[in-house]
């Protein structure tokens, strides 16, 4: 672990459009910014929307949701790794369709 923030988010920010529906949930994605310097009240970070690629793109304003500030780190936070993607979402099996036609 890297680094442990406190924050307050701002529920009558996030935007019904961006609320996903899952299996186990509902769920909204979030980016965090996390600053050098504090704010006036000893924050450091802030909480956002996350945005699609087409909407940076766009140069579309960011929905701010909230802040906070890091209690805690051990001096370093690394970027976390990707997994590949499956390049097809279903793999067929090779066979024969049965199909007369």
């Amino acid at each position: 672990m890297s680094a442990l923030v406190n924050f307050s988010l701002d529920l009558s920010k996030l935007p019904k459009e961006k609320i996903v529906k899952g299996k186990k949930g509902s769920y909204i994605n979030l980016s965090i910014s996390i600053n050098d310097q504090t704010s006036q009240y000893g924050d450091n970070a802030s909480f956002y929307i996350s945005q699609s690629k087409e909407e940076r793109e766009a140069k579309k304003d960011r929905t701010y949701v909230g802040n906070g500030r890091v209690i805690w780190t051990d001096g370093t936070i690394k970027t976390a790794e990707q997994k590949e993607e499956l390049t097809a979402a279903v793999q067929q099996p090779d066979r024969e369709d049965d199909l007369p036609f």
